[in-house]
């Protein structure tokens, strides 16, 4: 009989343990810190939470970063050692940030990057500096015409040069504006057409990319190997609203080019805090199967 009681025992406890203590795989698997804005968005609130924060996002699965709060030459008021140092010390990668310098209309009118490029020159070598791999335009305009269209991709060719000489890699974030007309072409396709793809990949936003009511396997397909990242997002967790097909995505990852892939989170839906949004999203992705382990080797 106690044997008995005792293996019932066992078994409710077993029962009552948290989701987090599940034995999931180990997977790569980047997080992007504007998730969790409501936390370390800001050099004040990132000295105040980041070593609990970034202990949870380790805890929780993730492996790497991408930073959201590129300023003057500094990561959330850090040097970019500094924030290097504070993620690796957590045992997170500092993979890749968000960060970009727009163009005024008279730039563009007069085709002249020459302070914008000397922004972007301090710019990479502070993303050098914090160990990132890839520095990633986040957003971008609808160019009005053609003409400042090609200006646009001129502009992203020249940082893209200046990314490769330092060893970066540059990106561009989607969203779903790009995929509007500019006269009678497309603006991302555009914009992949003339950029040259050494010097710049498509960091797609699945979600808003189905939300712009387009198949993210037909862009890997048309553009092969431009992908090195993508950007994992639903409309809140990953996983929650079944309008994304994840499975097809992961399993064609190699078309794509994807080396690593980043969960974002714009916010949850009220029942659950962010924190509890960005396990559920890790839980998700570490026990689907068509989701690989590693994407780099």
């Amino acid at each position: 009989m106690k044997k008995i009681l005792l293996i019932l025992a066992v078994a409710l406890f077993a029962m009552q343990q948290p989701i987090e203590g599940k034995k999931l795989p180990k997977k790569e698997m980047a997080i992007q810190l504007y998730s969790i804005r409501e936390l370390i968005g800001d050099p004040q609130k990132f000295a105040q939470n980041h070593v609990a924060v970034f202990k949870q996002l380790k805890e929780m699965g993730y492996t790497a970063v991408e930073a959201a709060n590129y300023d003057n030459g500094k990561f959330y008021g850090l040097t970019p050692e500094a924030y290097k140092a504070e993620c690796e010390a957590a045992g997170l990668k500092p993979i890749s940030s968000h960060s970009t310098r727009g163009l005024s209309d008279e730039e563009i009118k007069n085709h002249d990057f020459t302070a914008a490029l000397q922004w972007w020159d301090q710019c990479i070598a502070a993303h050098k500096a914090a160990g990132c791999t890839y520095l990633i335009t986040p957003w971008g305009p609808v160019p009005k015409n053609l003409k400042e269209a090609q200006v646009w991709c001129d502009y992203h060719n020249e940082i893209g040069k200046r990314c490769n000489a330092a060893g970066l890699k540059y990106g561009y974030h989607t969203h779903s504006h790009e995929f509007q007309k500019v006269e009678d072409k497309i603006w991302i396709e555009y914009m992949l057409d003339h950029v040259d793809a050494a010097n710049m990949f498509w960091q797609m936003d699945v979600y808003w990319c189905v939300m712009a009511q387009q198949a993210p396997i037909q862009w890997f397909k048309k553009y092969p190997g431009r992908f090195a990242l993508l950007h994992i997002k639903d409309k809140f967790e990953v996983g929650q609203s079944g309008m994304v097909g994840y499975d097809p995505i992961f399993s064609n990852a190699s078309l794509a080019g994807m080396k690593n892939y980043v969960v974002e989170l714009e916010g949850t839906d009220g029942t659950i805090d962010i924190m509890e949004g960005v396990r559920r999203s890790a839980e998700y992705l570490r026990s689907s199967q068509f989701v690989k382990a590693s994407y780099t080797k």
